[in-house]
């Protein structure tokens, strides 16, 4: 039964970022309140499955470490444009795409890591925050194109949830801390549901069993910026759950080997690829559940395994995912700004030390988030070019990213002349 309640802890603190990007992808493309549950109820399984796929270690995959593998906000600004220019097949032709090359440069993504220094990284994460902010905006007021958008009743909602979690954020501690967006979230649309703002029907018609469907939203269409856009992203998410990897080995007291990293990142790769069929999304290793295990001090995978399993379990119960579609816009957006605000708080934080390693390094975050930004705001700016290279330049992140990886290999990989002229001068 202990091992069970601290499996549940895992959920919760889990859970409101695995149904999130979901329900921020789904409602910026449109999709039905139907559509949308089966979105998030998908999700949900296969978190669990992509969390089995990493503990449960073999000679083929998994990490063997107390990890939980949820859906990663950096695909979320990519995936809305994919799915707004090609449409949402085309997302997930790309989606299938990239869980394979993922699978067949496992073995050797170890040494790729050098493109992603934490210069590199730290700039993609404050992109991604920064550039996810007027989708925050936009909710908090009712949501793009809404009748009564910015209307008091939305202004409201929207800040009133955010007040909360700040203030339990401020007065908590430990697991109450961890979970408070939440706990946001079910006080925001408990009020909101006071308000008269909140329609049960989705939940009524959902029914209380569901297989996952192969390809739900229809066939894959397959489109090359895509499947470069999303591999991108995967390779970004790599880097992070490398990250995660260690802390939890750190924690646990297993030395990693270069192996061990490879079946990490095939189970991940394995769980995108898969998920991909059933009109999932894509995975990464989530922080907030390694905070989790240094809070209680259990590092058993036994109680991720359970964990895992719960989540499968859930997610083949539309009923529980349609609960979650019936958030007020408003109460997201309100809960979104403390979401993206602090995954650029986390980006500040990784680039903090880097920054002030050289002027390079300076260079490269300067324009690699002035990149990310100015495309945000102007996406038009590539308007001329072909459709196919637009939908790298005309997304803030793609466009900031690539910024960030070149200018990292000219100013911190290519050989300076004072470096030419010692080798010159061994040689000599």
């Amino acid at each position: 039964m202990k091992n069970v309640t601290l499996g549940i802890q895992h959920i919760l603190a889990m859970y409101a970022g695995a149904i999130l990007v979901p329900l921020i992808i789904g409602g910026s493309l449109g999709l039905t309140a139907e559509q949308l549950t089966y979105l998030v109820a998908i999700d949900i399984l296969m978190c669990g499955i992509a969390t089995l796929l990493q503990v449960v270690s073999n000679r083929f995959f998994g990490i063997g470490l107390p990890v939980v593998l949820g859906c990663t906000f950096t695909a979320v600004g990519p995936m809305i444009a994919i799915g707004g220019e090609y449409g949402i097949n085309a997302m997930y032709g790309a989606i299938i795409v990239s869980g394979l090359i993922v699978v067949l440069i496992s073995g050797f993504f170890g040494k790729l890591v050098r493109f992603f220094p934490p210069i590199v990284t730290g700039t993609v994460v404050t992109i991604i925050g920064v550039t996810l902010i007027p989708v925050a905006i936009n909710d908090l007021g009712g949501g793009q194109g809404a009748s009564d958008f910015g209307s008091l009743a939305n202004i409201a909602l929207g800040f009133g949830t955010l007040l909360f979690i700040i203030l339990l954020y401020r007065f908590s501690k430990g697991f109450i801390r961890s979970i408070s967006i939440l706990i946001g979230l079910v006080i925001g649309t408990i009020a909101a549901t006071i308000m008269g703002k909140v329609d049960f029907t989705a939940v009524g018609e959902a029914s209380y069993f569901r297989l996952p469907e192969l390809f739900y939203f229809g066939m894959p269409t397959f489109e090359w910026s895509a499947i470069l856009t999303l591999t991108l992203v995967a390779m970004v998410s790599l880097v992070e759950s490398t990250g995660v990897y260690f802390a939890l080995s750190d924690m646990t007291d297993r030395k990693l080997s270069e192996r061990d990293l490879s079946k990490g990142y095939r189970a991940e790769g394995l769980a995108i690829f898969i998920g991909g069929f059933f009109n999932a999304l894509q995975y990464t290793a989530f922080s907030q559940n390694v905070g989790l295990v240094q809070l209680t001090g259990v590092k058993t995978r036994k109680v991720v395994m359970i964990a895992g399993g719960m989540l499968v379990v859930l997610g083949f119960i539309p009923k529980i995912a349609a609960l979650t579609t019936i958030i007020p816009t408003p109460v997201l957006g309100g809960a979104c700004i403390a979401m993206f605000g602090m995954v650029i708080s986390q980006g500040i934080k990784m680039l903090s030390k880097e920054i002030g390693k050289s002027n390079g390094n300076s260079m490269i975050v300067a324009c690699s988030v002035g990149m990310g930004l100015g495309v945000t705001v102007v996406p038009e700016l590539f308007a001329q070019l072909p459709n196919g290279i637009q939908i790298l330049t005309s997304n803030g992140i793609v466009a900031g990213s690539l910024t960030a990886i070149a200018l990292n290999i000219i100013f911190n990989m290519l050989p300076s002349k004072q470096t030419v002229a010692i080798l010159q001068e061994k040689e000599a």
